[in-house]
């Protein structure tokens, strides 16, 4: 049963996607004539005066179609209201607003989250050294000790939230071969200390395992306004993760694509933060939301931004589109790419699930 929720969850964010685009399309007066959740054989549908709406077996996304290139449709191909006839700004719209909903939900959810289940926090501010790793690293050079608490770094504070850890290790990345002065407490008395981080650029390091001065709780927000730039604060942290997850995947793709996980993993997953804790199905839900956002926005064939690259071809062309029949391959064969990838991932992520439980596919 536990899997159900984590079902649900993909499900409701691949109908806000779509919902997106239908909403963007029918505000502008765009006809729709087809709003699919799931690929292949259909479970269920309604025929509205203008559109179909159904319901398919295979849960891996959805479409909204337009009747533009439908033959049996009786509206003129000249009719100003088609999809293809609308100027190159409403059509971008209709494409990107899928894309926008996601964003918009996944900031919606972690809003609910902070006001429903409170703030994560620690009783003390700062940051706790746990450990010198090593005896020459800059940590043990500078004179950190571990226990001791850092309450700033270049003057930025490390309080209460449960966002200081991230915050002090993206500072020291930061400033590689670069003075970091630092504010720490040792003993009940505050100390000054200036640490040299080593490494690349962006990657700086200083030898030390770092933990929560307490253990973590959650708190009541005080007001709204301190639950919006919570929420904020998480958004902004959850982009910023996907992005540099996909620009790891791109610049490193041998050493990361073992780490792709498919929709039978996801749900897996979701299933597991179900059982340890219900409140982390919030950040499973804005997680995923903000996954499919950025994915969608990629310039590839079959996803949002690969439509949106022929647009700007076409802008670039003074409003002159590239051949119909070239934009449909290179959009068909990008879906028949995109289901074989997710096929193989189901059976990746079964297979995977399999030798975890200690089972053995016949």
């Amino acid at each position: 049963m536990s899997a159900l929720p984590a079902i649900a969850v993909l499900a409701i964010l691949i109908l806000v996607h779509e919902l997106g685009h239908f909403l963007a399309a029918r505000l502008q007066g765009i006809y729709v004539n087809r709003f699919s959740i799931g690929f292949g054989p259909v479970l269920w549908k309604y025929q509205s005066k203008q559109t179909e709406y159904a319901l398919r077996a295979i849960p891996l996304g959805g479409y909204v179609g337009f009747p533009d290139d439908d033959e049996e449709s009786d509206i003129p191909k000249d009719d100003p209201n088609l999809m293809k006839n609308r100027p190159i700004v409403d059509r971008a719209i209709v494409i990107s607003a899928g894309v926008l909903a996601n964003f918009v939900f996944a900031y919606l959810v972690l809003l609910v989250m902070t006001l429903s289940v409170g703030i994560g926090t620690v009783d003390q501010p700062g940051v706790r050294i746990a450990k010198i790793i090593e005896p020459n690293a800059p940590a043990a050079t500078s004179g950190l000790q571990a226990g001791d608490i850092v309450l700033s770094a270049n003057g930025i504070k490390f309080d209460t939230n449960l966002t200081t850890l991230d915050r002090f290790q993206t500072l020291i990345a930061k400033n590689a071969d670069k003075s970091v002065d630092l504010e720490i407490v040792r003993d009940e008395k505050l100390l000054q200390i200036s640490i040299l981080p080593i490494g690349e650029s962006g990657k700086g390091k200083i030898g030390v395992r770092l933990d929560f001065t307490g253990k973590p709780h959650r708190r009541a927000v005080r007001n709204l306004g301190e639950a919006f730039d919570s929420a904020t604060q998480s958004f902004e942290r959850l982009v910023v993760m996907t992005v540099q997850g996909l620009k790891q995947l791109a610049t490193n793709f041998q050493n990361t694509a073992s780490q792709l996980s498919g929709p039978v993993a996801i749900v897996a997953m979701g299933s597991e933060l179900v059982k340890s804790d219900a409140a982390a199905l919030f950040d499973f839900t804005a997680i995923i939301s903000i996954n499919l956002a950025i994915v969608n926005i990629l310039p590839l064939p079959a996803l949002d931004g690969g439509q949106l690259v022929f647009l700007a071809i076409e802008a670039l062309r003074g409003g002159k589109p590239l051949p119909e029949t070239l934009q449909n391959n290179v959009m068909q064969g990008g879906l028949v790419l995109l289901l074989g990838l997710g096929v193989v991932m189901i059976f990746k992520d079964s297979f995977n699930l399999l030798q975890q439980s200690g089972l053995s596919p016949l």
